[in-house]
């Protein structure tokens, strides 16, 4: 996980730890906190949520290569 980029993209569009927190549903800041300090993992989910809140992909923010895509043809 790319931890740097998590917090410099969060920072640059303005939003809090607070912020992010409270939308994520987290009853407190920490519980975001973690995240960016990497005490704790997101669940896939969990990392959507946080992409989709900062409008970036969730590839570019917590993984350092990018995923395999399958194709959406079938060869029989």
């Amino acid at each position: 996980m790319t931890l740097t980029k998590l917090r410099e993209t969060r920072i640059s569009q303005g939003k809090t730890q607070t912020f992010m927190a409270s939308s994520l549903g987290y009853k407190s800041v920490s519980g975001y906190a973690n995240i960016e300090m990497g005490r704790t993992k997101p669940s896939l989910e969990k990392a959507k949520q946080i992409a989709d809140l900062l409008n970036v992909d969730v590839q570019m923010l917590f993984f350092d290569e990018k995923l395999h895509v399958m194709s959406k043809t079938f060869t029989a």
